[in-house]
C-alpha cells in the first residue's frame, strides 16, 4: 500500500511538471507571436510610407544598421561591440555597488529600529533626488570616465534597492517570528534565518527594478558626459541625423536590458529554489 502511494505521488508530480512545461511553452509562443506581429505592422507602416522615414526607420533598416556597426566605426567613431562593452561595464559596476551597499542597509534599517531612526531621515532627503541630478557634481569631481558614470548608475539604483529590501524584511510574517522566539532563537538568528529569507523575493524585485533604472540612467549619462557607449552612439546619431543609428541604439539597449533581467531572474531561481513552482 505504501508503495502504491509512492507511485501515485510520483505520477502526480510528473503530471504537475508536465503541465508547468506546457504552460510555459504556450506563453512563450504567445510572446513570440506578439513581438513578430508588432514588427510586421511596424515594417508595413514604414514600407507603405504611413509614417515618415525621416523620423522613423523600419525593423529591417535597423537590423542592417546593427550589422553594419559591427565592422564600421562611422559616423560615431566606434564599433557596436565597443559601445556595448563600455555601457555594460559601467551598468554592472554601478548596479553591483548599489546592491552591495543597498541590500545590507535596507535589511538593517528594516529590522533594527535604531538603524532606522539614524539612517531613515538622511535617506528620505536623498530619496527624491533622481540619479541624473548628480551628473553635474560627478562630472566636476570625477570627470567623464568609467568611475564617474558608475557613480551615476549607483545613484540611480541605490534607492530602489534599499526601498524594496526595507519593505521585504518589514513584511516578514510575525507568526514565523513568534515561533522562532518560542523555540529560543535570538534576535540576530531570527534576522538571519527568518527575516532575510522572507525578504528575498522583494530584494530580487528591487534588483530587477534597479537594473531597468541603470540602463535608462546610463543612456542619459552617456548622452551628456561621455565619449563612448550606447548613449553616446545615440547622441551622435542625433547630431548626424541618422535615424537608423538612433533606433539601433535603442533596440540594443532594450535587448541588453532584457538579458540583464534574465540573468537576475536566473540567480533568483537558484537562490529561491525553495519556493514552490507556479
Amino acid at each position: 500500500m505504501e508503495k502504491d502511494y509512492s507511485v501515485i505521488r510520483e505520477q502526480a508530480r510528473a503530471a504537475e511538471l508536465q503541465e508547468i512545461r506546457t504552460t510555459r511553452v504556450k506563453y512563450l509562443g504567445i510572446s513570440i507571436f506578439t513581438v513578430l506581429f508588432v514588427l510586421a505592422i511596424w515594417q508595413t507602416a514604414v514600407s507603405f510610407h504611413w509614417v515618415s522615414t525621416r523620423f522613423f526607420d523600419s525593423p529591417v533598416g535597423i537590423i542592417q544598421t546593427i550589422i553594419t556597426k559591427i565592422s564600421s566605426k562611422k559616423p560615431d567613431g566606434g564599433l557596436l561591440f565597443q559601445h556595448i562593452w563600455a555601457s555594460a561595464k559601467v551598468v554592472w559596476l554601478g548596479f553591483i555597488l548599489a546592491a552591495i551597499i543597498g541590500i545590507p542597509l535596507g535589511l538593517f534599517m528594516g529590522w533594527y529600529g535604531i538603524c532606522d531612526r539614524i539612517i531613515r531621515p538622511l535617506f528620505e532627503i536623498i530619496r527624491p533626488v533622481p540619479g541624473l541630478a548628480w551628473i553635474p557634481i560627478v562630472i566636476v569631481l570625477l570627470g567623464i570616465g568609467v568611475q564617474a558614470r558608475a557613480v551615476i548608475i549607483f545613484a540611480g539604483c541605490f534607492v530602489a534597492t534599499v526601498l524594496n529590501t526595507y519593505t521585504g524584511i518589514r513584511s516578514t510574517n510575525q507568526t514565523l517570528i513568534h515561533v522562532a522566539k518560542t523555540c529560543g532563537a535570538g534576535n540576530f538568528k531570527i534576522f538571519w534565518k527568518v527575516g532575510i529569507p522572507s525578504a528575498m523575493p522583494m530584494i530580487f524585485a528591487g534588483l530587477k527594478t534597479s537594473m531597468g533604472s541603470a540602463w535608462g540612467t546610463i543612456v542619459a549619462a552617456e548622452m551628456l558626459a561621455s565619449s563612448n557607449g550606447l548613449g553616446y552612439m545615440i547622441q551622435m546619431g542625433r547630431s548626424f541625423g541618422v535615424v537608423s543609428l538612433i533606433m539601433a541604439g535603442i533596440l540594443v539597449i532594450g535587448i541588453l536590458g532584457f538579458i540583464s533581467s534574465g540573468i537576475i531572474g536566473l540567480v533568483e531561481s537558484v537562490v529561491l529554489k525553495w519556493r514552490p513552482k507556479s
